[in-house]
């Protein structure tokens, strides 16, 4: 072990305090990036082994401008191409270390991203270092100058690759200005970096939150892959804050989860334009599909509770009878439509209005949790709640948004809607016609955004992906994908070599409207500190607080 590694295991890692010399630039262009030679280093060719693709350089102009950047590639080169193909003799460790320190060499390939001057603030780069303007490591004071100090409504989001200790911090306000998306293949802890970024909006009261629950991962508890338990939003913050309401009271009293009430929907209160979202998963053809519209027409209100009647109403005779419906699509209809008998929290008849309930509570600043329980397991659940749920919450913001007519103290409170599996509402066939597509569009227009959480990105319709203000990225590997992620993103080639070396776990690229620039973070422990940072406090930490309490009410 070298000195500097046994300081380091007994200090701990160095604070990036001080920039340090690491090459010069030799070459690039604005649109494909510099080339960067690095130094020799203490040991020749050691420093390339201390780089990593992510990781923040910044170069020194010539006229006192700094250029903050990003290495987007890592590679050996050569003075002489002949090295290649014959090598000098490695058996002998001077010779090898000569040609390290002379012929041979390492490279970046880095992406500038910032233009810094003294006193100014960061700006978007429109040109490039000249040649032979050296590169350093970014120090913590960079990197605070561009994501900017932890305030309320700046949320610590994760810490930069190799940079332990130092802060990145998402602009919340920028974060639910427009809608947003948490992407990463399936197992990349996509719910522990949506459950970090909901604590911080929760806790900043940036905007309500609406979160259609389908694992049961942001209620009251969740149990990770290894069995360690976690707290939901609803243990970290009050009944005020957070309100969960489950569709499975049975399973939400098994897991032990607090929650304030049950879901339940009439069948009355169900409109063919909510069965419509569920056609594909259903079975139902485009006839059937528009003849649900009819029915609904013909019958009123207990259209549904009239088709699923095991003795059939003469309503239902005569419709067959007069010709205005098929009777082989009329069977079809409900047969498909027995799928409703399995979801108990559909009923024939109820006096509730879940509705007005969750308005309230959203317009009141609580956020409200919507748990699936065991429905979590049955897509077509999921998708009839959310656009139920979704469609009617929408209207009610686009009337009260109307009637403020500009007065901002009669405005709805702002509200993120938070989906799973986002696909299967904005897939290119249907997202034209979904009341989630029509969020996105609006870009906030009536104070209602999306926060989708999906692990193909892919699926979603490109116009919809292109209106995602901001994009937190964990690891993908289909191509597609990636594609999909980087679509409307300028300089996203540059960054597609950056995602697709992230880490299966706790990783993520972060670019966007509520970043100043695209950055790799190793994410945010959702643990003890996190709670704490959101004012949850238990066991030690809780007898501490509780003297410190006594002390300041009564003295030492």
């Amino acid at each position: 072990m070298t000195t500097r590694s046994e300081l380091d295991a007994f200090l701990g890692p160095r604070r990036a305090t001080e920039r340090a010399r690491l090459g010069i630039v030799v070459g690039g262009s604005l649109s494909e990036g510099l080339r960067i030679k690095l130094d020799i280093g203490a040991v020749p060719g050691g420093i390339i082994e201390d780089m990593a693709v992510g990781r923040y350089v910044v170069i020194g102009g010539q006229t006192g401008k700094s250029f903050f950047s990003i290495v987007t590639d890592i590679a050996l080169d050569s003075t002489n191409p002949a090295l290649e193909k014959t090598p000098p003799d490695t058996d002998d460790p001077f010779i090898s270390e000569v040609f390290r320190s002379t012929a041979a060499f390492g490279r970046l390939q880095v992406s500038p991203m910032l233009a810094l001057e003294e006193g100014g603030d960061p700006k978007p780069v429109k040109t490039i270092p000249a040649h032979y303007s050296v590169v350093y490591t970014a120090t913590e004071a960079d990197v605070n100058r561009i994501f900017g100090e932890a305030d309320e409504k700046h949320w610590h989001i994760g810490e930069p690759l190799d940079m332990s200790g130092v802060k990145v911090n998402l602009d919340l306000a920028r974060f639910v200005e427009r809608s947003s998306g948490v992407f990463g293949k399936s197992g990349t802890g996509k719910s522990f970096v949506t459950r970090t970024i909901l604590a911080g909006v929760i806790k900043a009261r940036t905007a309500s939150t609406l979160i259609f629950d389908m694992h049961n991962d942001y209620g009251w508890e969740v149990i990770d892959e290894a069995g360690r338990r976690f707290k939901g939003l609803r243990q970290l913050f009050s009944s005020v804050q957070v309100s969960v309401i489950t569709l499975d009271p049975q399973t939400s009293q098994h897991r032990g989860s607090k929650v304030d009430r049950a879901l339940q929907i009439g069948y009355d209160q169900i409109d063919p334009e909510d069965v419509e979202m569920l056609a594909g998963l259903m079975g139902l053809s485009d006839v059937q599909v528009g003849a649900l519209f009819f029915l609904r027409r013909r019958l009123g209100k207990d259209w549904i509770s009239k088709l699923l009647d095991e003795t059939i109403p003469e309503e239902v005779t005569n419709i067959v009878e007069q010709g205005s419906i098929h009777a082989g699509t009329l069977g079809a209809i409900q047969r498909k439509f027995e799928l409703f008998r399995r979801m108990d929290f559909l009923r024939p008849g109820t006096t509730d209005d879940a509705v007005d309930d969750i308005f309230n509570k959203i317009s009141a600043g609580t956020s409200v949790v919507l748990e699936f329980g065991t429905f979590g397991n049955m897509l077509e659940a999921y998708v009839l709640v959310a656009n139920y749920l979704t469609r009617r919450i929408h209207k009610k913001y686009v009337e009260r948004k109307n009637k403020a007519a500009g007065n901002k103290a009669e405005e709805p409170n702002p509200l993120m809607i938070v989906i799973e599996e986002a696909h299967k509402f904005l897939d290119p066939a249907i997202a034209g016609h979904t009341i989630f597509g029509t969020i996105a569009r609006e870009l906030r227009k009536y104070n209602v955004t999306l926060l989708i959480v999906d692990q193909r990105p892919s699926g979603i319709e490109e116009e919809v992906m292109s209106q995602i203000g901001t994009r937190v990225t964990c690891l993908l590997d289909n191509e597609a994908d990636i594609r999909a992620v980087f679509s409307g993103v300028s300089g996203g080639s540059a960054l597609r070599e950056v995602l697709a070396r992230l880490d299966t776990k706790q990783q993520a690229l972060i670019l966007g409207h509520a970043v100043p620039m695209p950055v790799v973070v190793k994410t945010r422990e959702y643990g003890q500190e996190l709670y704490e940072a959101v004012g949850f406090v238990e066991g030690e930490a809780l007898k501490k607080k509780a003297e410190k309490g006594t002390e300041a009410l009564f003295g030492a």
